[in-house]
């Protein structure tokens, strides 16, 4: 469980997000929703340590992640997975080798029991085959499975995807959607998405949350989505329907 509390921060004298209030369980797979320059990305840096709020609180299971010391944050930390927009892969290093990082740096492992986690990570994401390529020559969809095989091999309670769909194709975004709720129905992770997909939110929006100008105006789910009084949410989910149909 993850609860967020009165989360405020502002950039010199602009305001990015004023009292937000949230609450994410395990299980479900949540989203942050709303257009560019509402506050989704800097909220997510917010909960993961990135950025410092102004004020409020961030609760891991009751624990204040924002007032722990630095032995509770680290501890807190390695129970987070993190799927970054651009995947973040490391150019210089094969698949396995991207998968196993976290391994390396935040355990004592074996070597033997940490490559046969990073291959099992990957086996569960549809990739054992590609262990021994590089970044380079892979595609856009599989990178994004890798970043997900990377982001859970330290069995994570809570994971973090921020626009886990950019740059995809609509059929390699609903595939990287289904195995992002696939995972988190399957491990009982807290998940957080931070995205304007529109398949995303009516696919796996068992939460949703929606930003704008930095304020909290909606919280639901896919199945209450379409039938919000909200104006804000209504114009941003008709600007997403119109740029679908002009994928087509």
């Amino acid at each position: 469980m993850i609860d967020i509390k009165n989360i405020s921060k502002t950039f010199g004298d602009r305001q990015i997000l004023t009292s937000i209030n949230g609450s994410f369980k395990p299980g479900d797979t949540s989203l942050i929703i709303g257009g560019s320059g509402t506050g989704k990305s800097v909220l997510l840096k917010c909960m993961i340590g990135l950025i410092k709020p102004d004020s409020g609180e961030v609760l891991y299971d009751g624990r204040n992640f924002l007032t722990s010391n630095l032995e509770e944050q680290k501890a807190i930390r390695r129970e987070m997975g993190v799927l970054f927009q651009g995947s973040a892969l490391f150019d210089s290093k094969s698949v396995l080798e991207n998968v196993r990082f976290p391994l390396d740096m935040l355990t004592e492992q074996p070597e033997n029991e940490k490559l046969d986690r990073a291959r099992e990570c990957l086996r569960r994401v549809g990739l054992e085959a590609a262990a021994d390529r590089m970044p380079s020559e892979i595609s856009g969809g599989m990178k994004k499975r890798v970043g997900i095989a990377r982001a859970i091999v330290l069995n994570p309670k809570y994971l973090f995807c921020d626009e886990p769909n950019s740059g995809l194709d609509p059929l390699t975004s609903i595939k990287i959607d289904q195995l992002i709720s696939e995972i988190t129905n399957e491990f009982k992770i807290t998940t957080v998405v931070i995205t304007h997909d529109m398949n995303s939110m009516m696919e796996i929006g068992e939460k949703i949350m929606f930003l704008y100008q930095g304020k909290k105006l909606w919280e639901g789910n896919s199945d209450t989505l379409i039938h919000s009084d909200v104006n804000e949410l209504n114009e941003f989910i008709n600007a997403n329907k119109l740029i679908r149909e002009m994928e087509k």
